[in-house]
């Protein structure tokens, strides 16, 4: 259905699209309907308003965050507004494996959804590349001597690859073994996405923490006078990439790492672009606001001193249900008691952002299925939680079917910027994890081993305790554990490991054993896709 929709577009001239921005002499052009902006030479001041889309706890049948910023841009756009998007890109990963491409759905999508759900303009694999070469550079220095005398049992640097590929996960190399994450949960996917221009994006490289010397030293990346050389290979992957939607207006898409297993937003570089050639920028940050919108907020956030004006907080009546308990084979049909058993899941959400804003709309992504009178349970909860509430049918309208939404979100970005972070930079580490535990898990302690808490110790001694956290755990349960729907308090959560990314500046914290190389399921939607001989891809969604 969706790629059915996205053939039938009439796509403008890329040039045409960079006209509306005001920025087609910064265009580099990939082909009629793609390109990318030298945003080093866009000398404009941040003037938008930031709104970020976000959800309630992810589920199998999508929530359409995607769907919700390309319709809302679209209507900010009918309106009369100076509005953009700045996206994350697609992984081949989930492409072909069980979540689908990442341009949206229905009538509210970004074209050229193929190209750019598959190699779009080369970043992923430019971001690949990279990465591999560090490793590379690693076993090399070991096999011609090892003269800065690294530990192979301390090398906590890992290859990646932009595919799910299970086998991966434990290798045996010649002298070491070693693991693979995949490209959108490596450091250097994060650095990319975090760094402000070339210089910083340089010397973020360098920084990178590669391994301990058998003195218990660190190695970084510089110490082995790789900097210039990642630089170069990253050289046109920083520039964001310019696309369209259905309606032709410009959406950016740069930059795609998960928000389960990495920090979950896109680029910065997009995001400051955006809010140079536009009055409103609406991103988005991956999974449910427990993942994506934390980290965005205490993250990106702190890392760009960037405060959102607007929150937008995507249910669907699926989500509910399933939250409630309902099965797959009855998810479809009316259920009044799902719905209410499945709001506390709503209701912990919004617990949680109002911790950093009080500026949210609930914004219902209405399906066809959905009842009259379960649309009025939700939309009375929300209205007594004194938080505006809007439905958006931009997957069937188009724009719209977001003008509502749209209306809404202009009346949060006239109203007074609250927005605060969770924790200083200064407090320790542990009490940062502590912290992310008890207001965002809602757990009343946490698991965490000796040897944990001195791998702590040591980056503080480092002189990295300033660094913020970023939690890599399950999408579908605010806890660690993916069986606890709905709004699960009073538990233990069990901190499994952690590691720093020196480069990308924060510690990652692992919860309930979770892999940052996926596997496929048994039926992986590579089984859908195929190309007949006029070149017409069918299958991907």
């Amino acid at each position: 259905m969706d790629i059915e929709i996205a053939h039938q577009a009439k796509l403008q001239d890329i040039s045409e699209i960079a006209k509306k921005l005001k920025v087609e002499k910064y265009l580099e052009s990939y082909g009629k309907n793609k390109g990318k902006i030298d945003f080093s030479k866009v000398e404009m001041p941040l003037k938008g308003k930031l709104i970020l889309t976000t959800a309630i706890s992810p589920t199998p049948y999508g929530e359409g965050k995607t769907t919700v910023s390309i319709g809302l841009n679209d209507a900010l756009r009918k309106l009369g507004k100076n509005s953009i998007a700045a996206l994350r890109e697609p992984s081949l990963g989930p492409v072909f494996g069980i979540k689908g491409g990442a341009t949206g759905g229905g009538y509210a999508q970004v074209v050229p959804m193929e190209e750019i759900n598959l190699h779009f303009t080369g970043d992923f694999h430019a971001i690949t590349s990279a990465n591999n070469l560090i490793s590379a550079a690693i076993d090399n220095h070991l096999y011609f001597g090892n003269k800065l005398s690294i530990d192979p049992n301390q090398i906590c640097f890992h290859r990646c690859l932009d595919v799910n590929d299970r086998a991966l996960r434990h290798v045996k190399l010649q002298n070491r073994d070693e693991s693979f994450n995949i490209t959108a949960a490596s450091e250097i996917m994060s650095i990319l996405c975090l760094a402000k221009d070339l210089n910083d994006l340089k010397t973020r490289l360098g920084s990178i923490l590669i391994a301990f010397n058998t003195n218990k030293e660190p190695i970084y990346a510089k110490d082995l006078k790789l900097e210039g050389a990642l630089t170069v290979l990253l050289k046109d992957a920083i520039k964001p990439n310019l696309v369209q939607s259905l309606e032709n207006n410009p959406i950016i898409i740069h930059g795609g790492p998960f928000a389960n297993i990495a920090h979950g937003c896109s680029s910065l570089i997009a995001t400051n672009l955006g809010l140079k050639v536009a009055d409103y920028v609406i991103t988005e940050a991956g999974f449910g606001s427990d993942l994506g919108a934390e980290k965005f907020f205490d993250i990106k956030c702190r890392n760009a001193s960037l405060k959102p004006d607007a929150i937008v907080l995507v249910v669907t009546t699926k989500a509910l249900k399933h939250q409630g308990g309902i099965t797959k084979e009855n998810i479809q049909k009316e259920s009044l008691e799902g719905i209410k058993k499945g709001l506390p899941n709503l209701e912990a959400h919004l617990e949680n952002i109002s911790k950093f804003t009080k500026n949210i709309v609930v914004c219902l992504n209405q399906y066809n299925t959905d009842t009259k009178a379960e649309i009025e349970i939700i939309q009375k909860f929300v209205q007594e939680k004194k938080y505006a509430f809007a439905i958006t049918t931009s997957y069937q309208d188009g724009g719209e079917g977001s003008i509502n939404l749209a209306k809404e979100v202009i009346k949060l970005c006239s109203k007074e910027n609250d927005f605060q972070l969770l924790y200083p930079n200064h407090l320790p580490l542990l009490e940062k994890i502590e912290k992310l535990a008890h207001e965002i898990y809602h757990a009343t302690s946490i698991k965490i081993s000796d040897n944990t808490k001195e791998k702590l110790k040591t980056y503080e001694q480092m002189g990295y305790q300033d660094f913020p956290i970023c939690i890599a755990k399950t999408q579908y349960s605010i806890s660690d554990n993916p069986n606890l729907l709905g709004y699960p308090k009073d538990y233990e959560l069990k901190i499994d490991d952690v590691n720093i990314y020196t480069g990308a500046k924060f510690v990652v914290v692992y919860l309930g054993n979770i892999m940052t190389m996926p596997g496929l399921p048994l039926h992986p939607n590579y089984e859908q896709i195929d190309i007949d001989n006029k070149g017409n891809i069918k299958g991907l969604f």
